[in-house]
């Protein structure tokens, strides 16, 4: 009844909404007399603080007009290329430039929306030809088009290299490290002519036994039953996948805020001064990240589960049980794909260490097709977006493509 009741409520959360919105907008409304006096803001400020948190947040847009490529505005065109049960491939593509390198960039499946990666994709776009995993909320997913695991998502992945064709590269963002790993060297084993140029693994969870965070001890202290008994739950009914089994989005976020709470409820406490001392920036930066954050979706229960099992409670992938398709992966075969590792090292969800882990399995990569680069004073989010994703990290990345396409 979990999810029913917090159906429930985030519905009937929305009247208030509405009169929170109306509020603010009377109470911040430039013919309101008291809208300038410090009465005024600190009202607005409540008004809006309490919008924001009764207000449903949905996936946003990507919006990209255009990009600057060689000193140039190009536009920019998005176009989806494929459209598979539970994820669609978007191709961002620009007016006017060719034989760019080919980018799969692989967005997480853990919770957030692709979205996240806005600075990521707009980072690259400058250097590379970019297409993006964008992951649907399994609840919009009719239960009609089956269920979708961790083999399932390892197959989304060599499918969308195959719409690229060959000579392309990948690079994955923390979770999707480990499936686009396997996907190379089921590929590379395969000899299959798409198989990408370079892997860029960047803030994932190779092997979480090193230097193990509080999400990995969270996963290691519980069984895979606790998990299927507490967090699992049926999409009600009113949406497109009524009836399916997932691991809401709503929990997700609630286990998201809970590891960093008081630093969340000063970024709320900022946002409040920053509206009433008329800090417009800084109130817009917060904006811009919460309406981010705080949008989420719904995991099939299945792919939740079995990559819990597989990465974070028995290690299959360091440990050399990985399979795919009931079959071991044999991680040798990768010869020809160069491997960029990238962690931060204020990572606080993949720990450092844990991702170039992925050069050790790959026992039989020359020295010059492997990279490993640490970032210093970098968290996890860091590691694919803000000042210094844009300034540096983006830029070291596009360098490695272009050394070996």
């Amino acid at each position: 009844m979990i999810y029913q009741t917090y159906d429930l409520y985030s519905r009937g959360a929305e009247v208030l909404n509405s009169f929170y919105s109306f509020g603010h907008h009377v109470s911040s409304h430039p013919s309101n007399p008291w809208a300038s006096t410090l009465t005024g803001k600190t009202l607005a400020a409540i008004y809006e603080s309490a919008y924001r948190s009764t207000k449903r947040y949905h996936k946003l847009g990507f919006h990209y007009d255009s990009v600057e490529v060689n000193g140039k505005s190009v536009k920019v065109h998005e176009h989806i290329v494929a459209d598979l049960p539970f994820c669609q491939l978007r191709h961002f593509a620009k007016e006017g430039t060719h034989n760019q390198p080919k980018l799969l960039i692989v967005s997480p499946l853990s919770g957030h929306h692709a979205t996240l990666l806005k600075d990521t994709v707009k980072s690259m776009l400058a250097d590379n030809d970019v297409y993006l995993t964008d992951w649907k909320d399994a609840r919009d997913v009719p239960a009609a088009d089956g269920q979708f695991g961790f083999d399932d998502y390892v197959h989304y992945l060599i499918d969308f290299m195959e719409v690229l064709g060959p000579g392309c590269h990948m690079l994955a963002v923390c979770q999707p490290t480990v499936q686009a790993l396997i996907a190379t060297g089921v590929m590379a084993e395969r000899k299959h002519p798409c198989l990408p140029k370079t892997l860029t693994l960047m803030a994932g969870p190779i092997d979480t036994r090193i230097n193990p965070s509080s999400v990995n001890d969270y996963a290691t202290k519980n069984d895979l039953e606790f998990f299927r008994r507490n967090v699992i739950k049926t999409v009600p009914k009113g949406y497109p996948g009524a009836g399916r089994k997932v691991y809401p989005g709503f929990l997700q976020l609630s286990a998201f805020v809970s590891m960093n709470l008081g630093n969340h409820i000063r970024k709320h406490l900022d946002f409040f001064s920053n509206v009433i001392l008329g800090n417009h920036d800084d109130a817009e930066a917060h904006r811009e990240f919460y309406d981010e954050y705080l949008a989420v979706l719904d995991m099939s229960a299945d792919f939740y589960l079995e990559t819990l099992e597989r990465v974070f409670i028995e290690h299959h992938l360091p440990t050399g049980q990985i399979r795919y398709q009931g079959k071991p992966v044999d991680f040798s075969a990768i010869t020809d794909t160069a491997l960029h590792t990238v962690e931060g090292a204020r990572d606080d969800i993949c720990s450092e260490g844990q991702t170039e882990a992925a050069q050790t399995i790959c026992t039989a990569l020359s020295d010059d097709k492997r990279r490993h680069k640490v970032y210093k004073k970098v968290g996890h989010y860091g590691i694919f977006s803000g000042s210094k994703f844009r300034r540096d990290i983006a830029r070291d990345l596009s360098k490695f493509i272009a050394k070996h396409n």
